[in-house]
């Protein structure tokens, strides 16, 4: 009897655990969704090991918690860098020192400068900053000749939409070239950013030039009113964009030249969940409608969260303190271990409180000369103060065209833009 007994109130006390919701943790599997209404309990599963409840960051959490970001899990899949990128890291990289002095790299002529970084690596912030700054891998030639901008208020849905162009010639560290330069070596990119569509902001845009230093930007404005380009100052890399959420600081989540900002601090090495092999078709040409932008969740409240598959990633965690005239107070921003590109960031306004939030879904690509690139096929810039965002979509991305070269990108191109 006194088995019989324990049996059944060991049987009653189960269930009474399961009513009061105490589950015992779960291994999640790809497919599996996170949302508001399983956050509380998914926070005590797993999925491929890792705890959801380390796999998200704080920020994370919240969105879900507060603003409808729904996660839906994928097995990861591994990231195939290209042949001539690891090529010149493996070749260059033994050669490049940091000057604690200057905060300048010294003796880099192509590849990631800093491949071998620590959590114990002096410097080790300053260095990830370099490497994001000077080897993308997207090779010579960034073609983004047809992106749209969304543009989403919280209320109404999505309210509008522009097509630009945004095309950026590398003059330093080439790749799959016997020279790493072309031209002069104080150059390091030059870019064209302007609108396309609609016909009233159409030829809207900027000629930059960045240099290797600490020199800032040369940057050149199209006015339409009168058809004259004009050159501004210095610090437009803290402007905006047009009419958009973004900065031009924002491009790729960190557009500044490394010196710019007056410090880094590394917080740490995580593993969490991001876009790193995006599956979704960010623009079909042929619906209409909502339908057109697939990759967005316009049918629901807030409209603006992205409809992706999130996988394990092993992250640096990077802070970057903004110098006094910025309009961010600071940045934390997640770079992959394996490659120096961002996936997410939270920003925060002169007061420290969470402004905004950039989250950028990557794909793996072939480039046009058989290499291989790692492309944002879609950025979201969410300003949760203003309850507005900017989604950028990135549809036909190319890599190093044949038959570009330096002169390709200059300011007599803004003014052809605008005109045509």
């Amino acid at each position: 009897m006194k088995t019989i007994t324990s049996v059944k109130s060991l049987a009653l006390a189960v269930g009474l655990i399961t009513s009061s919701g105490f589950l015992s943790a779960a291994d999640l599997s790809a497919g599996d969704v996170i949302n508001a209404s399983n956050l509380d309990q998914r926070l005590s599963d797993t999925f491929l090991g890792d705890g959801i409840d380390t796999l998200l960051t704080d920020v994370q959490q919240q969105l879900i918690r507060d603003e409808g970001l729904v996660i839906t899990l994928k097995d990861p899949e591994p990231i195939r860098l290209g042949d001539d990128y690891l090529a010149a890291t493996r070749k260059y990289s033994g050669g490049v020192s940091f000057n604690t002095d200057t905060r300048m790299m010294e003796g880099w002529k192509a590849g990631i400068p800093f491949p071998n970084i620590t959590e114990d690596t002096p410097n080790a912030a300053e260095k990830l900053i370099w490497n994001h700054n000077v080897a993308q891998p997207i090779k010579n030639y960034q073609d983004y000749s047809q992106f749209t901008y969304l543009f989403i208020d919280d209320e109404r849905g999505l309210e509008r939409t522009q097509e630009w162009a945004l095309l950026r010639y590398y003059m330093k560290g080439r790749l799959g070239e016997e020279d790493t330069v072309e031209g002069n070596d104080d150059v390091l990119w030059k870019q064209l950013l302007y609108a396309t569509y609609p016909a009233d902001i159409r030829g809207l845009g900027l000629y930059t030039v960045r240099y290797d230093s600490p020199k800032l930007d040369d940057s050149w404005a199209y006015i339409k009113s009168v058809r004259r380009t004009r050159r501004l100052s210095g610090g437009t890399w803290m402007d905006p964009i047009g009419g958009t959420d973004q900065l031009n600081d924002d491009i790729e989540i960190f557009n500044a030249h490394p010196t710019w900002y007056p410090e880094y601090k590394l917080l740490g090495k995580r593993k969490i969940l991001v876009v790193a092999n995006s599956t979704i078709n960010p623009w079909d040409f042929d619906a209409s409608g909502n339908a057109r932008f697939p990759i967005v969740d316009l049918d629901n409240a807030p409209y603006w969260n992205p409809k992706e598959q999130w996988e394990p990633r092993e992250v640096w965690v990077v802070e970057a303190i903004a110098p006094p005239e910025h309009p961010y107070s600071k940045k934390v921003m997640y770079m992959d271990t394996e490659f120096p590109r961002f996936y997410m960031a939270d920003v925060y306004d002169r007061k420290g409180e969470f402004w905004k939030w950039m989250n950028y879904s990557l794909r793996t690509i072939d480039t046009e000369d058989g290499d291989r690139g790692i492309v944002s096929m879609a950025g979201f810039t969410i300003d949760y103060q203003r309850r507005h965002a900017t989604v950028f979509l990135n549809p036909i991305p190319k890599f190093n065209t044949p038959g570009v070269d330096g002169n390709s990108i200059s300011l007599r191109q803004l003014e052809q833009a605008a005109v045509r």
